[in-house]
C-alpha cells in the first residue's frame, strides 16, 4: 500500500529523472569471515533472538533524514530525493523533492489517518489505514512503516509463540521464522511449497541487527522483501543508510533507498496543509 500510494505521487509529480548524488562511505557492520574460519553459531531460542533484536533497534524519538531514492513500479523508472520526519510511533512527514529541490509532493502518515499532497497535479488523498486496505486489500499499519524505513522490527514479531529460531551456519546468520526449521529449510532449498503466510528474519550474529526481512503469502501469491546495508553507527546502535525493497502483488515494485543525512533527537515540525482548490485522488478498488 505504501509503495502504492508513493508511487502515485512520483510517478504525477517527477517529469525527469536525475542522477543520483554521490554517497559518502560508511562502516559496515563487522560481520564473519566464513570462508577463513569456521562460523560457529550457538543455539538461541526465539525469546533470546527476539530480546537481541529490540535492543540492538535504531532508537530515537524524534528523527530527520535524507535520502536519494530510485523506484521501479511496473517498468517506470524514477529517481528523486526525500526528507523524512518522525515523531516516534506519532506521525511521519515525507517530502519529496526534485530538480534543484523543489518540493513536489508530501506524505502525512499518522496512527489512524494518511494525507498526501501533490503539488504539481494540484490534487490530495486523505483516508485511513482501515479503507486503505480495504481498498487494496492488504494489512498495513503505522508501526509496519516506521519499522521497514530504518530496518526495525514491527509490534507482530513480538509473538514468539510463532516464530521459530535457526542457526543458518552456511550463511553465518540467525533466522526467526513463522515457520518450523525442519519446514523452513526445505522452502529456501525449493523443496515445500508455502501454505500460509511466511516471515522470516535475517540476524546479522554480532549485532543482531535485520539484514533482511520477507513476508510471504501464498494464498495471494504477493511476497514483500526490505534488505538492509551500509551500517553506521548513530549513538551507540547501527543504523542502515541503504535499504532495497522489492513487492511483488498486483504491481511490481522496486524501491532502493540510500540515506546520506540521519539525525535524531531533534524537534521537528509535522505538519500538511491541503490547498481548499486542490482536487481529491480517486484510488481503484482491487
Amino acid at each position: 500500500m505504501f509503495v502504492f500510494l508513493f508511487g502515485t505521487l512520483v510517478f504525477s509529480s517527477c517529469k525527469s529523472k536525475k542522477k543520483l548524488q554521490t554517497q559518502a562511505p560508511v562502516a559496515e557492520l563487522p560481520t564473519t569471515d566464513t570462508v577463513n574460519s569456521r562460523c560457529k553459531l550457538d543455539y538461541k531460542s526465539a525469546k533470546t533472538l527476539s530480546k537481541h533484536v529490540k535492543e540492538s533497534e535504531f532508537k530515537f524519538e524524534w528523527l530527520s533524514a535524507k535520502a536519494n531514492v530510485e523506484t521501479l513500479i511496473d517498468e517506470k523508472e524514477e529517481s528523486f530525493d526525500i526528507k523524512v520526519k518522525i515523531r516516534k510511533d506519532s506521525a511521519i512527514l515525507i517530502s519529496i523533492q526534485y530538480v534543484l529541490g523543489l518540493e513536489v509532493a508530501k506524505m502525512l502518515i499518522t496512527r489512524d489517518s494518511v494525507k498526501m499532497v501533490n503539488y504539481i497535479q494540484k490534487s490530495y488523498f486523505k483516508g485511513n489505514f482501515d479503507y486503505i486496505n480495504q481498498l487494496l486489500n492488504t494489512g498495513i499499519d503505522f508501526d509496519l512503516i516506521q519499522a521497514v524505513l530504518f530496518g526495525n522490527s514491527a509490534e507482530f514479531h513480538d509473538d514468539e509463540t510463532r516464530l521459530k529460531p535457526i542457526a543458518d551456519r552456511q550463511n553465518c546468520h540467525y533466522l526467526l521464522s513463522t515457520e518450523r526449521k525442519r519446514k523452513l529449510k526445505k522452502i529456501l532449498q525449493g523443496a515445500s511449497e508455502i501454505k500460509d503466510e511466511l516471515q522470516v528474519l535475517t540476524l546479522d550474529p554480532n549485532g543482531y541487527k535485520i539484514l533482511n526481512n520477507e513476508f510471504t503469502d501464498q494464498s495471494t501469491g504477493r511476497k514483500f522483501t526490505a534488505a538492509y546495508g551500509q551500517f553506521t553507527q548513530k549513538d551507540s546502535v547501527y543504523a542502515p543508510y541503504h535499504v532495497d525493497i522489492e513487492v511483488l502483488a498486483e504491481k511490481k515494485a522496486k524501491v532502493k533507498i540510500d540515506y546520506v543525512r540521519i539525525e535524531k533527537n531533534t524537534t521537528q515540525k509535522l505538519t500538511l496543509n491541503i490547498p481548499a482548490k486542490y482536487d481529491a485522488i480517486q484510488i481503484q478498488k482491487k
